[in-house]
Parts: structure tokens; sequence; C-alpha cells
């Protein structure tokens, strides 16, 4: 079900109501445990969100922690790319380019430098191998609590819509 929307059911034409009742019916405790884990918790009011202004300070934030984390990886990007994904919080291409969700800005500091490091880390590494998590953990030992949070808050981050 989409964060924070109704609960989606799609059913084949050919299913007769009454099954459909008896499905709905014997997953009404699941949809409840569902429901209450997309509480909003995050408390951002889309009204006091400029989506431009985030941008240009995630910009500014995912720039400036690149610069000083590349040096000390002693790596190199190309480019810096503020984007508006629905799934994803960075990523790396092999010619280096970064891209960052402009959202990334709304979370703690903490969770925005650890996305950094992490992309920043697949310049060296480019993969999720043992060798690429043990240089996260150099660079930030505290990784796991951040990746923790984006897993527990991200799906509300990740819906959030400015006021137009």
């Amino acid at each position: 079900m989409p964060w924070g929307g109704p609960p989606r059911l799609t059913v084949p034409a050919w299913l007769p109501d009454g099954e459909v009742e008896r499905v709905i019916a014997s997953h009404r405790d699941w949809i409840a445990r569902e429901r209450a884990k997309q509480r909003p918790r995050l408390r951002l009011d889309p009204a006091f969100v400029s989506e431009s202004e985030a941008r240009r300070a995630a910009r500014e934030l995912v720039t400036m922690l690149a610069e000083e984390e590349a040096e000390e990886l002693g790596v190199r990007w190309s480019r810096i790319e503020i984007r508006d994904q629905r799934s994803r919080w960075g990523s790396c291409s092999t010619r280096g380019t970064l891209s960052f969700n402009w959202r990334l800005v709304l979370a703690p500091f903490e969770v925005l430098d650890y996305v950094v490091v992490h992309e920043l880390c697949h310049l060296r590494e480019p993969n999720h191998s043992r060798r690429f998590w043990h240089l996260v953990e150099t660079r930030r030992p505290g990784w796991r609590q951040h990746r923790d949070w984006l897993h527990e808050h991200g799906p509300e981050l990740l819906a959030f819509r400015p006021a137009a």
C-alpha cells in the first residue's frame, strides 16, 4: 500500500465478491498493523517546505561533504546531481556522477552524511561487497544506525510532497 494512502487491493475479474470479502476479512489485522506503521512521525509540513530551497540546501551540504570526504578517501567524483528519486537516496555512476535525493536535507544531518559517504565509497568499491562495507565502517562507524533510520522513516520521507 502506498505510504499514507488507502490500502489497494487488486482483484482478478473472475473472483466472486464473497471471496474478495473473505480475503479482506482474513487480512484485516495485517492491514491494521501496516496502517499503524504509516502514521506520520517526522512532522513535515508541506506548507513550510520549498522544494527549490531544499534542493539548494541539499546541493550545498552534499558538495561540502563530498569535497571533504573524497579527499580523505582518495577518490574523485565528476559531478553531483540533486534529484527527485521515488525510491533511492543516492547512486554513483561508473563515470563518477553522484546523485542524491533532495529529501535527504529533511533527514538528520548524520543520515545525509552517511549517504554521501556511502556513495563516495562506491568510487573505490563499485558494489556492496565485504570490502565496500568495511570501507564504509572505517569512514562512518555508526553507519548502521543511519541506515536503520532510513529504513524506518524513509518511506514517509520518500512520499513527502511540498505544497505547490
